[in-house]
């Protein structure tokens, strides 16, 4: 069996310092490839490639062996480390469907390369993530159009006695693994039904199941979005038990607790959070918003890791869970759609840092928040974090409604709530939310809502809303002076100030 890593690096852009090497605002290009070897030669052990929503280099291979000839000889791609593509979905990118095609025909050339690279057999990319995985069927598809459209080519009769493979050579891999990215809450708490067909029609030698943690949260709340993950957690590990399977999850997790909480300095807690995750996800702002020697010791730790037990629940207390989320995503929506204009608004003024696709338009990449119009996760968080209100704090006052069995039960599933809320409560600010509803026309019913979650965190759970340390002071005065700007129209100076606040908390969102 290949490395199972622990630590994988992504593109997504949620960093809010750019790192000196990427030569600009905007992480793209060659600057990616750079930061593909960067991101090895820092300790992780795989990275994803990602073409979703975005314009992706398929000849990445080709060229980290040839200008990181010295390093990848020491460290073969494939075997000592990974680099894995996460494809376009061309159910849901219309205009990106033969981008599929695109990169999943570099496959083959990538093994050509490497093969000639170490002077034997190598095989770089042998599995793919899927974004947006509904069914096994879609799984199904992609892995037989891999099969019977790229790998069987070289069958191909060309003259009588000559088939393809005698002019291009044969297409390696013959098969690939597909990597299932679960993103939605429906599809985590359903992720048995959704994979059972697929992995009993398969039987490969293992199987890895990607969770959203990202997303979800910004669909149906923090909590939600936590318990699905545990509930999808629980499902997986008895469904894969059934088979004689081993599953090995890999859980999408960004800097701020609303998008996973994984800091350099956070890792042990969100280890012991999600008992049966193998391989976490070390976003941008995990790798460039900290200290260079606090994230590579952190990266070393979690590699030297050994992966908890997963938490095995009983049926009822799956079906608890689910019950707790949906109320709770209740809850969070009835406060996130007086926001929405407002979130626009102020995501519209972050920084990019990458080169991805718009959100709208006849080339958009597709992303669906239910009925609302909303930006992505993570200028999604910034925007509220900017505002004063953090996401994670919205519709928390739904746990007061709780029987105290589900109470404890939430207690026993979400171990480290109380430090996600109160890192999270540190940077709630009332002055700069008050400054904010005037300049952006916060619905006039927002202010009560926030109000019962503020009293039930802190008359219930005893957690304090407001700054506490000498960081969250500093955010507090930023996201001040950032309302007063855009009040008084004086937008670039409000940017100026939005950002300084992001590097503070250590994330643009």
């Amino acid at each position: 069996m290949h490395l199972i890593p622990r630590t994988m690096a992504t593109q997504h852009p949620d960093n809010a310092r750019v790192p000196e090497w990427a030569g600009g605002e905007v992480i793209a290009g060659e600057a990616e490839v750079e930061e593909a070897y960067l991101s090895y030669s820092m300790g992780i052990q795989e990275v994803m490639w990602d073409a979703e929503g975005k314009d992706v280099d398929t000849h990445v291979v080709r060229k980290l062996l040839t200008r990181y000839a010295w390093f990848f000889r020491e460290h073969e791609l494939g075997r000592d480390l990974l680099l894995t593509y996460r494809l376009p979905n061309p159910w849901l990118e219309g205009a990106d469907r033969k981008v599929l095609s695109e990169v999943l025909e570099s496959i083959p050339l990538s093994a050509d390369v490497a093969s000639a690279f170490y002077g034997r057999d190598s095989t770089p990319i042998f599995e793919v993530i899927l974004p947006f995985t509904r069914s096994s069927r879609e799984l199904m598809e992609i892995r037989l159009y891999y099969e019977r459209a790229i790998a069987a080519r070289g069958d191909l009769e060309l003259l009588e006695g000559r088939r393809a493979r005698d002019l291009v050579g044969d297409f390696r891999p013959r098969s690939i693994e597909l990597i299932p990215l679960l993103e939605d809450f429906g599809s985590l708490v359903g992720a048995a039904g959704i994979l059972e067909e697929y992995y009993s029609a398969v039987r490969p030698p293992h199987a890895r199941v990607f969770l959203a943690r990202s997303d979800p949260a910004m669909g149906h709340g923090m909590l939600a979005a936590v318990l699905a993950v545990k509930v999808a957690l629980s499902r997986l590990y008895k469904l894969f038990d059934r088979h004689d399977l081993p599953v090995f999850p890999i859980l999408g997790v960004g800097s701020l607790p609303f998008r996973g909480g994984l800091r350099p300095s956070s890792y042990a807690r969100v280890l012991d959070e999600y008992r049966g995750v193998h391989t976490f996800t070390l976003q941008s702002a995990f790798r460039y918003d900290f200290p260079r020697w606090e994230v590579e010791g952190a990266i070393s730790a979690i590699n030297s890791s050994r992966p908890a037990p997963p938490e095995l629940l009983e049926d009822w207390e799956e079906a608890a869970l689910v019950s707790i989320a949906a109320r709770c995503e209740r809850a969070y929506l009835e406060r996130v759609r007086p926001l929405a204009r407002a979130v626009n608004r102020v995501a519209d003024m972050l920084p990019k840092r990458r080169a991805r696709k718009p959100h709208a338009g006849a080339f958009a990449y597709a992303r669906s928040s239910g009925e609302l119009e909303l930006p992505r996760a993570i200028a999604f968080t910034g925007a509220l974090y900017s505002m004063g209100i953090p996401p994670e704090l919205l519709g928390i006052s739904c746990l007061s409604s709780l029987r105290e069995e589900d109470v404890d039960l939430l207690g026993g599933a979400y171990r480290h709530m109380r430090e996600d809320l109160s890192w999270a409560a540190a940077h709630y600010d009332s002055e700069a939310l008050g400054l904010a509803a005037e300049t952006l026309g916060l619905d006039a019913e927002l202010p009560r809502l926030v109000r019962e979650d503020l009293e039930y965190l802190e008359g219930t759970l005893g957690i304090g809303a407001g700054p506490r340390d000498a960081e969250s002071r500093r955010h507090s005065l930023l996201v001040r002076l950032f309302a007063l700007s855009l009040g008084k129209e004086r937008d670039e100076e409000a940017r100026g100030y939005l950002l300084e606040a992001a590097r503070e908390r250590g994330s643009l969102g």
